[in-house]
C-alpha cells in the first residue's frame, strides 16, 4: 500500500483556521462570560467585559455561519477509514451538536441584550438596527436559554476535546486532519 493510501486526509486550509480561530475564540468568550457576572467587580471592568463578551459572540456568530456556509460548498473529508462505526456517529453528532449551540448561544445572547434594551456597540457603530423589539420577557426567556445552553455547549466542547486528545496521543492521523491550523495541507 503507497502512504498515500494510508495518510489522512485533511481539512482544507481555511477550514482548519475557522476552527481554530472559533475555538481560540470560543476559549475567550466562555471565562469572560462567567467572570463578568460575579459580584464586587469593579464596574468599569465588568462593563468591558460584558462588551468584550457582547462583541465577540456578534463575531462568532458570523464565524460560526461563514464555517456553515464554507462546510456547504466544501465538504469535510470522509472519516478515517480505522475508525469504528460509532466513533464516526460520536464525532458527527457532536460537531453539529457544537453548531448548533453554537448558533443558540450567539442568537439568546443577541436576543437578550437587545430585547433588553442594551447597546451591541460594533453593530451599533455600523449602524446595524435592532432585528428585536425591546421586551422584558423576551429577554429574561433569552437569558434563560443562554444560561442553560452554556452547560451543554461546555459538555459538547469537553466531547470533542477529549476525543480530540485521545486522537492526538494515539497519534491515529485523525488529530492531524485538523491540524496545523494553517500550512502543510
Amino acid at each position: 500500500m503507497s502512504a498515500d493510501a494510508i495518510r489522512p486526509v485533511k481539512y482544507a486550509s481555511f477550514t482548519r483556521l475557522l476552527h481554530w480561530v472559533s475555538a481560540l475564540m470560543i476559549v475567550g468568550m466562555i471565562p469572560i462570560g462567567v467572570i463578568m457576572q460575579q459580584d464586587g467587580l469593579e464596574r468599569a471592568t465588568q462593563d468591558f467585559m460584558f462588551i468584550l463578551h457582547k462583541n465577540g459572540g456578534v463575531i462568532l456568530l458570523v464565524l460560526v455561519l461563514a464555517r456553515l456556509l464554507w462546510r456547504s460548498v466544501t465538504p469535510a473529508p470522509p472519516p478515517a477509514a480505522h475508525l469504528p462505526q460509532w466513533q464516526v456517529k460520536a464525532a458527527f453528532t457532536v460537531q453539529w451538536g457544537l453548531y448548533l449551540m453554537l448558533l443558540v448561544m450567539a442568537i439568546s445572547g443577541y436576543v437578550r441584550v437587545r430585547a433588553g434594551g442594551f447597546p451591541i456597540e460594533m453593530l451599533d457603530a455600523l449602524n446595524v438596527p435592532s432585528f428585536v423589539p425591546q421586551s422584558d420577557p423576551l429577554a429574561e426567556t433569552a437569558q434563560t436559554i443562554h444560561s442553560n445552553a452554556r452547560f451543554v455547549l461546555v459538555a459538547l466542547i469537553l466531547v470533542h476535546v477529549g476525543a480530540a486528545l485521545r486522537h492526538a496521543f494515539a497519534r491515529d492521523g485523525v488529530f492531524s486532519r485538523i491540524w496545523p491550523p494553517v500550512g502543510r495541507g
